[in-house]
């Protein structure tokens, strides 16, 4: 800037961004090449704990079955049977998804759906076919 030149009342700064839905809320997502911080999908996370702390009830019989743990936890049966199957994911999807790193395509609404138990076709299906989305 040159001495004495004004300065500009307002300065316009453009950056590309979207809103998407994820988890249940909406996010801000970069343009592609931009980096920005990776954040764990807390509805996933939830669901996934859940699952777990369930399946440990089940297998210590704390409970003798889906059914008196449901009524229990006061969720219909049907709910927690298909929120357990988290607990069938592949080691690597389940790191993914508590790092944050899960392609946009893996949300808790689509594993609501099933998925293969063999845990290197869940990857195919779940990890690579997400990225190829983009």
């Amino acid at each position: 800037m040159t001495r004495g030149a004004p300065i500009p009342d307002t300065v316009t700064v453009h950056v590309p961004f979207r809103i998407a839905k994820r988890g249940g809320r909406k996010e801000m997502q970069m343009p592609e090449g931009a980096t920005q911080p990776r954040r764990a999908d807390n509805t996933l996370v939830k669901a996934l704990a859940r699952a777990f702390r369930w399946k440990r009830m089940l297998e210590s019989g704390e409970f003798a079955s889906i059914s008196e743990l449901a009524e229990q936890e006061g969720i219909a049966f049907t709910y927690m049977a298909r929120l357990m199957r988290l607990s069938l994911l592949a080691p690597e999807i389940v790191d993914a998804i508590m790092d944050g790193r899960q392609p946009e395509s893996v949300t808790l609404a689509n594993l609501m759906d099933p998925f293969p138990l063999d845990w290197k076709e869940q990857q195919m299906q779940l990890l690579q076919r997400g990225t190829s989305e983009r």
